[in-house]
This record gives C-alpha cells, structure tokens and sequence, in this order.
C-alpha cells in the first residue's frame, strides 16, 4: 500500500466516524489551536510595544524618578526613596546636554475629570508637557497648533485634546477649537486636535488632554516627580554621549557620591524592549507548557483509537500478511494513518486559533499578527504527535501472526 492509499484510508475512516473522530481530535485541536492564539497575540503585542508603547525611536533616552517597567517589589521599594525629578533638574539637562537635539519634560495624571458642558468623562489621561515633547513623543495634530515655548513659560491654560474628548464630549460635529473644557475643575482652551489612534486591549488611546507642564504643576502641585526626556542626535555613540551628559549632570546635582548607584533611572527604547521580552517571553513558555498539555491527551487519545483500529481490521492485516505485505509496510500504514488524522487536527486547530485570535481582536482590540512559521510548527507539531503516539499500535499491528490474524472475527 503506498502513501497516498494509506491517507484516504484515513480520511475515509475519520468521515465515516465523525463523532469519534471529533472526540479523537479534540485534544490534538485544543491543543494547536492555543499554541496558534497565543503565538498570534504575543507576536501583535510585541509588534505593538514596539511601534506604539514604547516606540519613541532608537535616539530617545528617558529619565525618571520610578522605572518604566517594575518587575520586582524591591525595585519598586528602593525607588520610592529617590528625591522627585523637579524642573530645574529638566533645565539644567537642557542647558547641559549638547548632543541632545531636544530635552523634554512630562508628568501625567491617568483619571483627570474633564467637562465640556453638561458632559465630562472620569477617566481622562491628563498630561502635562514642555513644547519639545510634541516632537519627542511625535504627537501629529490634525486641526489647530500644538504646545508651544509661550503656553510653557507663561503657564497659559490652553489644552490639545484627544479624538474621545471631541467625539463624546462635543458630539464630533463641532469645531473644537478655542472651546473652553474643564480638567479637574480649571478651564482650558482648546487649540489643539491629536490624530485619532484607535483601542488597544479595549482601552482607548485617544482619550487625552496635553496642557503645559508649568499648568499642570500649578494646579496638582509642584511636588511631584517629572520625567525627563531627550532626544539625541543621533544613534550608537551619540545616544551614549547624550545619556553620558544627562547623568553626570543629574547626578552632580543630586549629589550622588562617586561608586554609588544614581539616584534616578535612565532608559532607553531597547532597554524597555528588553524588559518586555523578558515577560513575553515568560508567559509565551507557561501557555505553550499549558497547551501541550493537550496535545498530550489528544496523542493518548489517537493511540487509544488506533489500538482499537487495530484490533477492528486484524482479518484484514492477515490478508495483506497472507498476500505478501512486510510487517515495515504494515507499520508505516498504521503510522501515516495517525499522523495523517492529527495532522487534520492540527489544521483545524489552526483554523479555529486564527478565528478565535481574530474575534478578540475585534471585539477588545487586542492586538495579533499571524506568523506563518507559527502555522508551519503547528503543522510539525500536530503530524509529530501523531507519528510519536501511532507508533505502539503500529508495532502491534506489525508484529500480528498471518496465521493468528485470519481467524480473527470480522
């Protein structure tokens, strides 16, 4: 029997009996399928880390009281006694940075209270910057200006709104600019309009108020830590003299003593990359462990059927004995039958974790990117399961007496 003939047996075989074939490959589904969904999302929100996270260009360096990313409490408890970042800290990184192109400084308040009218919004990302940190963030405005050097240094209360504060605050259909909205119960006018940036993980992006750092210190209070951005000149070794400058100046400033730690956190885009790997990474490994599972009962489950198919056509495997079939000719039928059954398992487990990959999707905007070497591995895998568990009903198969077999019952 060749290869071919060997595989519409088991087609045939699978069709005849759907619903133990569905019982028969639900785990080898499951199994592919979770390993395909979890590919997908971690592969779109690495892509989206990368390009909207923390994708502020391989020349931006940032500078904090906290770190960007806290993995552990003892970081988290270690940072907490740092002095805050003031804005004459920011000044003097200004003035001192010379392969810095543009140096910025942020704060940010995630629930600010903003109320245009008779409606308001409660969970409003409120940011204060200076005027170069709509360069360095590459914030794009679609109507009107953005911060300038003016609304910084006299404090002015202006604002540059979010697509959600147009669209649910005003109803969309108005002009927005120089209307006045109430953050947190103080006035500002509008003169600025973001690009609109959609959802992710069911959370809006467009949800936003710029206002000037010098504002927002004013009305929340100028005891709080700010970041320090800067943007170098250019990349390698020109970052690196950048950061280089920030940190001796920082540290000169907060008096940081001569082998000690710095007092404060400088990083980069690839450090916090790095970071996020890490965690991807780990989670990609605990759900893949967690899918193989599955697949692991799905291979028990296709022996266990191929065992009994076995034992269903032992008349038959006497026959082809009787006829002159080897016991390897035998064996590798048996063998391209099961991998040929979980490989239609790992096909439609590849199907059914794009689709569910894809529902999620739409549905919270989690971001996924199909990878075509995750549908090859899932093919691999699913075919290695089958072949790995079609094995031991092979070999009894195989290893069956002609004589033996043909007084077998049908």
């Amino acid at each position: 029997m060749n290869t071919l003939e060997a595989v519409r047996i088991a087609l045939q075989s699978l069709w005849a009996n759907k619903l133990r074939s569905v019982l028969t490959l639900l785990g080898v589904v499951i199994g592919v399928s979770a390993v395909i969904a979890v590919v997908t999302f971690v592969a779109g929100i690495n892509g989206y880390v990368a390009n909207k996270v923390f994708g502020l260009g391989a020349d931006v360096f940032i500078i904090g009281k906290m770190p960007g990313v806290i993995t552990d409490i003892d970081t988290y408890l270690d940072a907490l006694k740092r002095k805050d970042l003031n804005m004459e800290d920011y000044r003097a990184v200004a003035e001192s940075c010379n392969a810095c192109s543009y140096v910025g400084a942020s704060i940010l308040n995630t629930n600010g209270h903003v109320r245009y009218e008779d409606q308001a919004s409660s969970d409003t990302m409120v940011r204060g910057m200076t005027s170069s940190m709509m360069v360095i963030y590459d914030e794009e405005i679609v109507a009107g200006r953005g911060l300038n050097e003016n609304d910084v240094e006299n404090s002015s209360h202006v604002a540059v709104i979010g697509q959600d504060i147009l669209e649910k605050l005003m109803g969309g259909a108005i002009d927005p600019l120089d209307k006045l909205i109430r953050v947190d119960g103080q006035e500002y006018r509008v003169i600025g309009l973001g690009k609109k940036e959609g959802k992710t993980l069911g959370q809006s992006r467009d949800n936003y108020v710029l206002i000037p750092i010098t504002a927002y210190l004013k009305q929340y209070g100028e005891h709080q830590s700010i970041r320090i951005s800067g943007k170098a000149a250019g990349v390698g070794s020109q970052l690196q003299t950048a950061m280089d400058q920030a940190r001796v100046t920082l540290r000169a400033r907060r008096h940081d003593q001569p082998g000690k730690p710095d007092s404060f956190v400088i990083e980069t885009n690839e450090s916090f990359l790095s970071i996020w790997s890490s965690i991807s990474s780990s989670f990609f490994i605990a759900m893949i462990a967690i899918a193989s599972i599955s697949l692991v009962v799905g291979g028990i489950v296709i022996m266990n059927i191929m065992l009994v198919s076995v034992t269903e056509r032992t008349r038959e495997i006497g026959i082809r004995k009787a006829l002159g079939a080897k016991s390897g000719d035998v064996m590798r039928q048996f063998i391209i039958e099961s991998s040929t059954m979980a490989l239609v398992g790992g096909v439609l487990g590849i199907i059914w974790g794009i689709v569910v990959a894809k529902t999620v999707t739409g549905l919270i905007g989690m971001p996924s990117e199909i990878k075509a070497w995750a549908i090859l591995a899932g093919l691999i895998v699913s075919a290695t399961v089958g072949i790995f568990f079609g094995v031991y009903p092979a070999r009894r198969a195989a290893q069956l007496d002609p004589i033996v077999a043909l007084r077998a019952e049908t």
